[in-house]
């Protein structure tokens, strides 16, 4: 029997900053190479195959694997594994994390089927997609419920009989120090039944890896960090226990003209010092495709914000939008022709300062500063 204290990253072979998916493909395959219907009679075989599986239910959750990082093993053990019967099978320690973790002491009755695992899709759209909305086809490679035998993990003609270890009961007890401890039986994994013979296109697990094809709608107004729940669209839970779901996460590329903030879009826009100077009106696209009228106010200065009512992004799963704001930019002409030159040496000598009054207040201040 395999040493309790055999290190779990060790046990999948896997580095400790292994992600999610490192992992599980680890498991999988450790899984397949060792599971009992492969290696008939074989008690190292099956010992592995439930080291391989303790280890793998602890450091694919999050909250055990950080007191797994901390801890090692004590983590799990009653006053840091003194006391009491010491325990070195690996299927004790999977009912220890049960007992912690779990469903906790006492109460009888069968464990309840673990639902499948959640899963994360990145989904990349343009601003334009995140304005209208899209329908969208993906694949994604889940944990699926197996046809051949509609997800039981019995083979088909057969079913499940009784757990001899548990006598149906699903829970075991076991003596440790004064206390008595129950916890799920190791044989059934807390369901009271076993299979009577595995399905051999999933080896008992109910569920084989397929490539999912998926529809998925991307409502008007998303933004990224939005996140889109397909219910049961996860990884099929074992032997017909329910599917966890699919979280699709949005990304919103960055645009070459707009920047985003929540419902508004900015956008900076030049302007002529003459249309600056004399006021106008400007037209431009905007990201619902319509041209959107900007009017010049007379005199208007660099830095100045406009703002066109309505004219932004749709709010998510609500009425309305936010609104376009465009920030001026006066332009100074680097190429003027003889008589453009000519106009403006007119207009400089007709000057008298009070054309611009921020320019002739800052050379005040500036003569009074240093005056005396």
């Amino acid at each position: 029997m395999p040493s309790a204290k055999i290190n779990f990253y060790e046990l999948l072979e896997v580095n400790r900053d292994a992600d999610g998916d490192t992992l599980k493909r680890a498991y999988r395959k450790l899984a397949m190479q060792y599971h009992p219907d492969r290696n008939p009679g074989d008690a190292a075989a099956e010992a592995r195959f439930k080291s391989i599986s303790v280890a793998y239910d602890c450091l694919k959750d999050p909250q055990k694997r950080a007191a797994y990082d901390r801890f090692g093993h004590d983590a799990f053990t009653q006053n840091g594994g003194g006391g009491g019967a010491q325990q070195s099978d690996f299927g004790d320690i999977g009912d220890i994390f049960e007992t912690i973790f779990g469903s906790a002491f006492g109460g009888g009755g069968r464990s309840r089927a673990r639902r499948g695992p959640d899963l994360r899709y990145d989904m990349e759209v343009g601003l334009e997609e995140a304005f209208q909305g899209r329908s969208s086809t993906i694949e994604v490679e889940v944990a699926a419920q197996c046809d051949t035998c509609t997800g039981s993990g019995a083979a088909p003609g057969t079913s499940r009989r009784r757990c001899n270890g548990c006598n149906g009961h699903g829970k075991v007890r076991a003596q440790q120090g004064l206390f008595v401890i129950e916890r799920p039986c190791p044989t059934c994994n807390g369901r009271g039944e076993v299979l009577e013979k595995a399905c051999g296109e999933c080896r008992g697990e109910g569920r084989v890896d397929k490539i999912q094809k998926l529809d998925v709608e991307v409502p008007p107004g998303v933004d990224t960090g939005t996140r889109i729940r397909l219910a049961g669209r996860g990884e099929a839970g074992p032997q017909g226990a329910p599917s966890g779901d699919l979280y699709i996460f949005i990304h919103v590329r960055a645009h070459s003209v707009f920047q985003r903030e929540g419902t508004s879009l900015f956008t900076r826009m030049p302007i002529s010092f003459t249309t600056a100077a004399l006021g106008g009106s400007v037209d431009i696209p905007g990201i619902d495709g319509e041209t959107h009228t900007i009017d010049i106010p007379v005199g208007i200065q660099s830095g100045k914000q406009l703002r066109k009512r309505g004219a932004g992004m749709p709010v998510l799963q609500g009425r309305g939008r936010g609104d376009l704001v465009v920030e001026i930019a006066v332009e100074t002409p680097t190429r003027l022709s003889a008589r453009q030159k000519e106009i403006l040496a007119e207009f400089r000598e007709t000057e008298t300062g009070d054309e611009c009054p921020e320019s002739r207040g800052f050379f005040e201040r500036l003569k009074d500063a240093f005056s005396g």
